[in-house]
């Protein structure tokens, strides 16, 4: 018994083998399919983490990675110990908690609203409107933010048929947090919706036949099926965007931030761009990169623990 222990495993090994195979010369064209987005994180998201050794080294370019002097926390030492690190990371996380706090539930709520429309037509031109700020640049939607809210702008305009004073709002530092998270609102909210629409249309249209039959309305629909069966995309998208909770976005920012908001505007990746790009202080940014990843993976694995109880968890 104890000989035909091991040739029944190897014999297992070599059947698993030879289904994957089989598998593989069955479904070939789909493996095609996706080898380019397995190409695409191999390259340019798993082979760059090797380059996070920069974290801890005083890299000089003439010597490259491998030629740099180590220099252990040192980098993270200096982090912790400089003040303008603490404004930057508090205007992060500020903007962040705005933006998870108004931007996240728009896609939702702009989704339900869709749903409830019943004249296709009308439903087709008012997805393909707020589909378009999608694909247009920071640049451009930055140019249109400052015509709008410029001292002869639109805004200031209808201010002044009303008596009103104009306002510089790009540069007051309590106008520049708001208008960041409207605007990325406007840009993004109806790109979010196109995930949430798939998944209210799977919905079982008998559940929306039984709660008629039962008297109820078309909010109470939305209360008791349209939201709780949405629930586990909601929690995936969330999770997944917990996971990026520092990660802003350079160009957004950088497009709005004038030198009169830098106080509360100026954000990791913004600091980044003149520490590392602008001023060659690439351990310092490197480690900064880091410090983001890892407070990314703990606030990720800390609610994903969480969604857990209710067993819609990532992993």
């Amino acid at each position: 018994m104890e000989q035909n222990a091991p040739q029944s495993a190897a014999v297992k090994t070599k059947s698993r083998e030879n289904r994957y195979f089989t598998n593989m010369r069955k479904h070939w064209m789909l493996y095609l399919m996706a080898l380019p987005g397995v190409l695409y994180f191999i390259i340019f998201k798993y082979v760059p983490l090797g380059g996070s050794m920069i974290a801890f080294q005083n890299y000089q370019i003439m010597k490259g990675i491998f030629g740099s002097p180590w220099i252990g926390f040192d980098n993270f030492t200096f982090l912790f110990t400089y003040q303008d690190f603490y404004n930057v990371l508090r205007n992060t996380a500020v903007i962040a908690f705005y933006k998870l706090l108004f931007g996240f539930p728009a896609p939702i709520i702009l989704a339900v609203l869709f749903n409830e429309v019943r004249h296709m037509l009308a439903k087709r031109v008012m997805q393909s409107l707020f589909y378009l700020p999608h694909f247009l640049s920071w640049v451009v939607v930055g140019g249109i933010v400052f015509e709008l809210l410029s001292n002869k702008g639109v805004v200031n305009m209808f201010r002044g048929w009303m008596g009103l004073d104009s306002i510089l709002f790009m540069q007051q530092e309590r106008f520049f947090r708001p208008i960041v998270v409207l605007s990325g609102i406007w840009k993004e909210v109806g790109w979010g919706t196109i995930i949430y629409l798939a998944a209210i249309t799977g919905i079982n249209p008998n559940l929306y036949e039984a709660a008629v039959m039962d008297g109820a309305n078309r909010w109470k629909q939305t209360i008791h099926i349209t939201l709780p069966t949405m629930f586990p995309t909601i929690l995936t998208l969330f999770l997944l965007n917990i996971g990026n909770f520092l990660e802003l976005g350079f160009d957004q920012v950088y497009n709005l931030l004038t030198p009169m908001t830098y106080a509360v505007g100026d954000i990791i990746e913004t600091y980044v761009y003149r520490a590392g790009v602008l001023q060659g202080q690439y351990s310092v940014t490197t480690a900064i990169g880091l410090f983001q990843s890892v407070i990314g993976f703990a606030l990720l694995w800390i609610f994903n623990r969480l969604a857990r109880k209710t067993e819609q968890g990532l992993w």
